[in-house]
């Protein structure tokens, strides 16, 4: 599986009430990194160490094989359209999961009436980093961070009921029963929990206001907005041994360029056309990450400068003026 692979969900199942617990998010998001959209009707397969090298976890067939035995009786509650009018629909989305004895192969087919959420996606989906949302580890912070993505171009979520929420995670159902009813306790087991492992190690940077109704919580938005991510590049390469970069590379040194307010169009057109730069972008982004240049008075400055485009002056002002581009 490709460690960068962005892979598209539709909206509906990104809002579904469903419940899977760690493993089963894992399962399901290895899987998705294989759909292939020519072929809905395809019977798909994952290996265990295929799972192992994709979580940094360990795994055995019986762990799987309970996480599997529920994934086949979890419904999915979505709200879509049938026949042209509003449904509330139950949905179950595997026909059948095979485990072929002897080899560490799963084989996964999906129910016919789930492929359209997978697979005809059309306009109406939500893409997300896979290999992001596995490094979660929490089953929660999983679900957020898919549907904060649904929302990234637009800086922040639409509001939505607390209840709500809690109802897709799984913490609410619809008879009254609801788990951290003190929103002190949800923000610190499930919100802040959320926030920070999606903030340290996904493509995302998130927030969230509570709205207040009367004396209690009642509303939540998150903000949501793009951030360079610790991409596991080549880092030793001299810049004229630069390779050319995957797409994913250079979108992740605009992000980077973007977060640091380095937006003159003509300049961030030098850095993202030279592979050099955005090879070095993506190295800065990654020490960022790992907690380097904390003690930097700028780090536009800072990154500038390690690009050759403003170099530091003795006695003067912090940076000297740009080079022009070649």
């Amino acid at each position: 599986m490709k460690s960068d692979l962005e892979v598209r969900q539709h909206n509906a199942l990104t809002n579904a009430r469903y419940e899977y617990t760690e493993t089963q998010s894992n399962i399901f998001l290895v899987l998705l990194s294989k759909l292939r959209k020519d072929a809905p009707d395809a019977v798909y397969q994952i290996t265990v160490p295929e799972m192992e090298k994709a979580t940094g976890s360990q795994y055995n067939y019986k762990q799987l094989r309970e996480s599997t035995k529920e994934m086949m009786s979890r419904v999915h509650e979505i709200n879509t359209l049938h026949n042209g009018r509003e449904v509330f629909r139950q949905l179950v989305l595997f026909k059948r999961i095979d485990y072929i004895l002897g080899t560490g192969v799963i084989e996964l087919e999906f129910n016919e009436y789930a492929t359209q959420y997978l697979f005809d996606l059309k306009n109406n989906f939500t893409s997300f980093q896979v290999q992001a949302a596995l490094s979660l580890t929490s089953k929660h912070a999983k679900r957020i961070y898919q549907i904060c993505s649904q929302w990234k171009d637009k800086g922040e979520t639409k509001k939505m009921a607390i209840l709500d929420l809690k109802k897709t995670l799984s913490l609410a159902d619809d008879k009254g029963r609801e788990e951290y009813t003190e929103i002190s306790m949800f923000k610190k087991n499930v919100l802040d929990v959320a926030v920070k492992q999606i903030n340290e190690k996904t493509d995302l940077l998130i927030g969230y206001k509570l709205e207040k109704v009367g004396r209690g919580f009642k509303n939540i938005v998150f903000t949501v907005k793009p951030q360079a991510v610790a991409l596991p590049l080549a880092f030793g390469l001299l810049p004229d041994e630069a390779p050319s970069l995957a797409t994913h590379q250079v979108e992740n040194a605009g992000r980077l360029l973007a977060q640091l307010s380095i937006t003159t169009p003509a300049l961030v057109e030098q850095i993202l056309g030279n592979p050099s730069h955005v090879a070095a972008c993506n190295k800065f982004a990654h020490d960022l990450k790992t907690g380097r240049h904390t003690s930097a008075r700028s780090l536009s400055g800072l990154l500038l400068t390690m690009l050759g485009i403003k170099k530091a002056t003795a006695g003067g002002p912090l940076f000297a003026k740009p080079t022009k581009a070649n």
